[in-house]
């Protein structure tokens, strides 16, 4: 279902030549901040982390 709603996406952004600049202009302009680019790869990374569990005692 997801990779259906991304190839809408894909396919409306290229039909629309403002919409796939504008697109890009939003991209760069995110990735241009590195405290945002860690915070999102950090939330995606983090429910594939292992649990660390505290000693029982």
């Amino acid at each position: 279902m997801k990779l259906l709603f991304l190839g809408a996406l894909l396919g409306l952004l290229l039909t629309t030549p403002q919409g796939l600049h504008l697109t890009t202009a939003t991209v760069t302009a995110l990735a241009s901040q590195p405290l945002l680019v860690a915070f999102v790869l950090g939330a995606v990374a983090r429910p594939y982390l292992p649990l660390v569990r505290r000693w029982t005692r």
